[in-house]
């Protein structure tokens, strides 16, 4: 049975063209692989920490040698991690915020993008760890171009899951709404197909 873990980034809980989105590529996958085990992670109801003094400390202590106090900092960030080794497909549902991602995104990303856990430095630059994996962008934006020079969202989501090992990533966008009233319904159309 296929894995997935759905990430919503929107902090619009209702009509939020993201999370239209992601309903829909779930669903397609479950036409494509049948029923599937579905984790939600919803950053509007519960974002994540951010990374501070102590998280930093924990991190860079060897994980034997951590104290009662650091395993519980990194509590959160070993969890969201241990979701996404789980998964065998990760779809990830953001809008575009003044070109960039949500705050709480990028908070989540802080806590799964973690030295010698999901990312490795060899000799030869950063190795990922979690590799193997799929994942599926459902990108939305009232004005900015996905994969346009303005769009620090989309190039930024794909280098980052590469960082970690997961290369095979597929967009579905939904930009420009305010002068595009039609980009929602081809970005459906597209994942429908």
């Amino acid at each position: 049975m296929t894995k997935v873990l759905r990430v919503f980034a929107s902090m619009r809980t209702d009509g939020s063209a993201t999370r239209e989105l992601a309903d829909d590529i779930v669903k397609r996958l479950e036409a494509e692989h049948g029923a599937v085990t579905l984790v939600d992670r919803d950053l509007a109801a519960d974002a994540p920490g951010f990374v501070h003094t102590d998280w930093i400390g924990a991190n860079f202590t060897a994980p034997e040698e951590r104290s009662a106090e650091q395993q519980a900092v990194l509590a959160q960030s070993d969890a969201l991690i241990q979701e996404l080794k789980e998964a065998d497909v990760i779809v990830i549902a953001s809008p575009i915020y003044n070109f960039g991602v949500p705050a709480a995104l990028k908070a989540w990303i802080d806590q799964v993008c973690r030295a010698r856990v999901t990312f490795r430095y060899s000799e030869n630059g950063p190795v990922g760890l979690l590799e193997g994996k799929k994942a599926v962008l459902a990108i939305a934006s009232g004005g900015t171009e996905v994969d346009s020079a303005i769009d620090f969202t989309t190039p930024y989501l794909r280098h980052v899951l590469g960082f970690i090992g997961i290369k095979d990533v597929t967009v579905y966008a939904a930009d420009r709404q305010m002068a595009d009233g039609e980009s929602l319904a081809r970005a459906k159309a597209r994942i429908a197909a």
